[in-house]
């Protein structure tokens, strides 16, 4: 009978005989095994259970991205006309292929950098530019075989939200990008305002639509609203971006109420501004509070 420990033995000793006979230096080896081979017998030594990476099938990972912010009063989300096959000319949300020397968080920033020239801060970090950060944050993964004709691919979508974005620039396989009002995107049968209706690209139309849906309930307990607006805002400018993303109007004093009587939710940030008119309006800032509770439920629409 044999033993797991005699098909060790039996293995590395094929192994011996196979480097002697092709003539493989010592110097050249890892430990037991040849530097970028994989063998069976190295994972009997280290107690894992061998595989052959050749029987399962190859796919490519991708990220997606789902910006919004708000602009005109109206949430409005990032998109590029693709310039190359497929959907050659469909709208679609800013991405790529993750290459093999980075993680998902370096490929999401590098491809929003690459196919539109805005830049994101992954909270991540410890230390962002003042003024400059956008709030990143995974979203979830799309796998259905059949969402690229290229060949299997699975996207792992991030979410990104940020105020007073700059004018986005095309790059990459990006043909135009554009800002667009998100009810507009996720209307094919209407599309956008200035176009011919037409589904936005891949699965892309689903991925924004859960985006929107995140945004649209994390702002309901948390301070994700804060990230739509500058670092000093009023009250009514975050009511606004509220209206916004959830598309219904709210009520003043309710809503003044709420977020002033939340500790921590917002600091009074020492001024005041008339920029939207009216009179001179207190200026806030985010505070340490992450969590609203109890939270501000969305209406019912």
């Amino acid at each position: 009978m044999r033993t797991a420990a005699g098909e060790r033995a039996e293995t590395r000793e094929g192994e011996e005989r196979g480097r002697r006979a092709g003539g493989i230096r010592p110097e050249t080896m890892i430990g037991d095994h040849h530097e970028g081979v994989y063998r069976q017998g190295d994972d009997y030594d280290r107690g894992m259970s061998p595989y052959d990476p050749s029987a399962y099938p190859p796919f490519a990972v991708t990220v997606d991205l789902v910006v919004l912010t708000v602009r005109r009063h109206a949430l409005c989300a990032l998109v590029v006309r693709r310039g190359e096959q497929p959907f050659q000319g469909r709208w679609a949300l800013p991405g790529g292929f993750v290459r093999a020397d980075e993680d998902l968080g370096a490929a999401a920033a590098r491809e929003l950098a690459e196919e539109t020239g805005l830049c994101v801060h992954d909270p991540g970090d410890p230390a962002p530019a003042p003024g400059a950060g956008a709030h990143l944050e995974q979203l979830a993964t799309y796998g259905d075989p059949d969402r690229d004709p290229r060949m299997r691919v699975v996207s792992v979508a991030h979410l990104a939200l940020a105020p007073d974005l700059p004018a986005p620039r095309p790059g990459g396989d990006a043909d135009s990008v554009r800002w667009a009002p998100v009810e507009e995107l996720l209307s094919p049968e209407e599309g956008l305002a200035d176009e011919p209706p037409a589904p936005l690209a891949f699965d892309h139309a689903r991925i924004l639509a859960d985006g929107v849906e995140r945004a649209r309930s994390k702002i309901e307990y948390s301070s994700l609203a804060t990230a739509f607006c500058p670092p000093e805002f009023t009250v009514g400018e975050l009511r606004r971006v509220y209206e916004a993303v959830w598309g219904v109007a709210l009520d003043p004093r309710n809503f003044h109420r709420k977020v002033t009587g939340t500790p921590g939710f917002l600091v009074p940030a020492g001024g005041t501004t008339t920029r939207q008119g009216g009179r001179p309006a207190q200026l806030f800032r985010a505070g340490g509070a992450t969590l609203l509770n109890p939270p501000m439920l969305r209406p019912e629409v």
